[in-house]
């Protein structure tokens, strides 16, 4: 993986996966997200990308993540192209590799793809030109690297300015066994030395397989969640689940939902979050969702420099610090 996400010099040309980068690239991407923060005045766009353009090809519906993407590249004063999936030409039998040359032959610099086949991005990333970079902004249950970075970010400012993961114990809570957010989050950590990884849901949804990931699981919330600093919970995945992996969604809640008397297992001031789409009432209560120790809303507000951020590194445009401090960028 490393070898297809680098150039010969060792700069980052796609992101595939969390898998693969060293720690440092990790806190590079983090240092640069920070730099593009928008401050209190409103943000401006920035000519880091001025003369480029940035394709999204999105094969999945997302609301989140598609947004801030094509926000993000605008900010950074690109030309973005969205492909509607359902009018294109793949919809009439085109294949991926038809699609790809097609628009490369147009003179796209950088693909941000979702997909629901695990694997397309890798695919993508195998055949794009020379000069094209891909992102992969979810591919089946492989990963979600970008989604990763913003949750990193978000644990990083809030528990670890220092850059000290070690200290810190994240509870995963729910469906790890579908979800590339929970993959990509799983490497993320690790490889920023995490203190201690936990695993919690039922059997169906969290094979012990995972262990070897470096998790500890658990199939009880309450000793999970036991002076955790972080709780990451995740959506049921029903659209990638085949055959039955819980009895109801009201029977897992009642063992799996983070409410706020469970949450008080956790420490005083641990942070809560979520990828989105939320389930409330499944996954979630609304009044943790809601609560003082939520951070969803600021998982959404990073990820548009955390993406911004990945967008400059890959095209060869790294964020110019010393100019954007105080800027308002």
């Amino acid at each position: 993986m490393r070898d297809l996400q680098h150039r010969a010099d060792g700069s980052l040309k796609h992101l595939i996966s969390i898998e693969g980068l060293k720690r440092d690239e990790i806190l590079r991407l983090l240092d640069q997200a920070r730099a593009l923060m928008p401050g209190s005045e409103p943000p401006r766009k920035l000519p880091l990308l001025r003369g480029r353009t940035v394709a999204t090809l999105f094969f999945e519906h997302s609301t989140r993540t598609r947004s801030t993407f094509e926000l993000a590249a605008t900010r950074l004063s690109a030309d973005v192209l969205h492909l509607d999936v359902k009018t294109s030409s793949t919809s009439k039998g085109e294949t991926l590799l038809d699609t790809l040359a097609t628009l490369q032959a147009m003179h796209i610099d950088l693909f941000v793809i979702r997909h629901p086949v695990s694997g397309a991005a890798h695919f993508f990333a195998q055949h794009a030109a020379p000069g094209v970079s891909i992102l992969n902004a979810g591919d089946g249950r492989y990963g979600h690297p970008t989604q990763a970075l913003l949750d990193m970010y978000t644990i990083q400012s809030r528990k670890a300015p220092d850059n000290d993961f070690s200290r810190l114990t994240v509870a995963i809570v729910g469906d790890v066994q579908h979800s590339r957010v929970a993959r990509s989050a799983i490497y993320a950590l690790n490889t920023l030395g995490v203190g201690e990884l936990r695993l919690i849901g039922p059997k169906t949804l969290v094979p012990e397989a995972f262990e070897d990931l470096g998790a500890r699981i658990s199939g009880s919330l309450d000793e999970g969640l036991a002076d955790a600093d972080v709780v990451i919970c995740l959506r049921l995945q029903r659209e990638r689940m085949k055959g039955a992996f819980l009895p109801s969604e009201r029977e897992y809640f009642r063992r799996y939902g983070v409410t706020a008397a469970r949450l008080k297992k956790a420490k005083p001031d641990a942070i809560v979050m979520h990828p989105g789409p939320m389930n409330r009432g499944v996954e979630i209560d609304s009044a943790v969702a809601d609560g003082p120790q939520s951070v969803i809303l600021d998982q959404v507000r990073n990820g548009l420099a955390v993406r911004m951020a990945v967008m400059a590194t890959v095209l060869g445009s790294p964020v110019p610090r010393p100019n954007l401090e105080g800027a308002g960028a």
